[in-house]
């Protein structure tokens, strides 16, 4: 029994003095784990978007851009605005309801795209989504962030680009990117070859690339008009697409040639001088940039064979060249005129391809000196196929997208119908070209204007030029006269 007591001793001092020690203060449940939303990027490295129903691009962008979202919000069309910045602070996507409240119909799948993204509640904005969240049984619905589980916004992505060319219209795409990190651009018109500045923009060039909206075309459109104003090359005159946004005043002939042209009149100094002074007569007259231009005959119609049999002298490129770079330093577009004779235009068209690769040169087709087998010039008009016509076009434009090159000219000189046969057919589907038709005919002003209705009849959509003779004229057009030409004043004036 003793043995018994002394055990017991230490046992009972030890739990009288355990009862004396202070009770700890529990420590407090840690706080919930904030919930980051698993981003994605597009497919590949250039997606359009191809929709312009604003839940449809929503839903669509939420695909393309967040793999999963603990929550995501809700807004009817005309809450969007409210919605976008709740959904950026917390990095979660933006979902258009229906505009009628308590509706059903969910075309753009927006149940789905909830179901997908894994959203375990929703933040409704507006009554409208409100009831529509309740009617279609949406995730735990809230209308107050603070009711959401809590999330952290993801970080920063600069490598992901997504570009509008309506951030109004496509809010809830917009702030969708915002959300998931994505730089976003406005690119006004769809094109970012046209936007000042758009070379800034874009560095560091992105690795995804997100257009949203038919405003861009299709994937390899905008891929490689992206590709094109990465380059940050421009045009004489500024930016990187001819037409609308500038007029070109061009002297036209050969150089040491008077007799083929005003070009040749002068010297090369004198020729940049006097293209410049053209132009300059017609600057307080538009509202664009004017450009001199040359539009050199590079090849020239010939009375006689010559050693290959074609009636065309073709000019040495490196002749060429003085007056290209000449040109490219004066802020002067160059115009190589093609005079084939008995050849076919594509070989002659590939002879100056390395002075086609510059930025500030072009080309032109000339059919009034394309010969058939058996005719001679100045005894029978020219004509030209417009298969062969299409041969260039696509050589050319395939040359232009291959260099990244800013948009080129390619002018069709025409003044009778009959010069270019199938030209309803003529290919202007190519984005790396401007397509003109210069009417290039003489006379009075009756029979110029009645030559330049003649050719508007059943033309494909294209640009127009004209042309003003110092001589054959009667009289020659003033720049007050050429500017309003209707109905649709032209875009390239040469003087011969």
């Amino acid at each position: 029994m003793g043995y018994r007591r002394r055990a017991a001793l230490p046992i009972v001092i030890l739990l009288a003095l355990a009862g004396c020690a202070p009770t700890p203060t529990p420590a407090p449940p840690p706080p919930p784990a904030s919930d980051v939303a698993h981003v994605g990027v597009p497919a590949t490295s250039t997606v359009v978007l191809a929709t312009d129903d604003p839940a449809a691009l929503a839903v669509a962008t939420s695909r393309a851009l967040f793999a999963t979202a603990p929550a995501a919000v809700l807004a009817a069309p005309d809450d969007v605005a409210t919605a976008a910045g709740p959904a950026q602070r917390l990095g979660i996507p933006v979902l258009v309801t229906p505009g009628s409240a308590g509706a059903l119909a969910d075309p753009a799948g927006v149940r789905a795209e909830l179901t997908r993204l894994g959203a375990r509640a929703t933040l409704t904005v507006g009554d409208a989504a409100t009831r529509w969240a309740a009617a279609a049984g949406a995730p735990g619905p809230v209308t107050d962030p603070a009711a959401l589980p809590a999330t952290t916004a993801p970080a920063a992505r600069p490598d992901v680009l997504v570009i509008t060319a309506d951030a109004g219209a496509q809010g809830a795409a917009v702030a969708t990117a915002r959300a998931s990190g994505a730089r976003v651009e406005a690119l006004a018109g769809g094109d970012p070859r046209t936007v000042p500045g758009a070379r800034g923009s874009l560095q560091p060039f992105p690795a995804h690339v997100l257009g949203l909206g038919t405003a861009f075309g299709t994937a390899d459109r905008l891929a490689a008009r992206l590709a094109v104003a990465a380059t940050g090359v421009e045009l004489p005159g500024g930016g990187q697409v001819l037409f609308p946004g500038r007029r070109m005043i061009a002297l036209y002939g050969h150089p040491g040639a008077p007799a083929l042209g005003v070009l040749g009149e002068q010297d090369l100094a004198a020729s940049v001088a006097r293209a410049q002074q053209l132009a300059g007569q017609y600057r307080p007259l538009v509202t664009e940039p004017v450009v001199p231009a040359f539009e050199i005959i590079a090849t020239v119609a010939d009375a006689r064979p010559g050693a290959d049999g074609d009636y065309s002298a073709e000019s040495a490129p490196a002749d060429l060249l003085p007056w290209v770079d000449a040109a490219a330093a004066a802020g002067i577009y160059v115009v190589l005129d093609l005079q084939p004779g008995r050849s076919d235009f594509l070989p002659q068209a590939q002879l100056y391809a390395d002075l086609l690769r510059r930025p500030n040169v072009g080309l032109a087709l000339d059919p009034e000196w394309r010969l058939g087998p058996t005719q001679m010039h100045r005894v029978q008009i020219g004509t030209v196929g417009i298969a062969e016509v299409n041969r260039v076009v696509t050589w050319l434009a395939d040359l232009t997208r291959d260099a990244k090159l800013p948009q080129k000219l390619l002018m069709l000189h025409q003044f009778q119908l009959g010069m270019i046969t199938g030209r309803e057919r003529l290919d202007t589907s190519r984005d790396e070209l401007s397509v003109v038709i210069h009417s290039d005919g003489f006379g009075t002003p009756g029979e110029k204007l009645s030559t330049w209705t003649a050719l508007h009849g059943g033309a494909p959509a294209v640009r127009w030029g004209w042309k003003n003779f110092y001589d054959e004229d009667k009289p020659t057009f003033t720049p007050a006269q050429t500017v309003p030409i209707a109905p649709t004043p032209p875009v390239f004036v040469s003087y011969q």
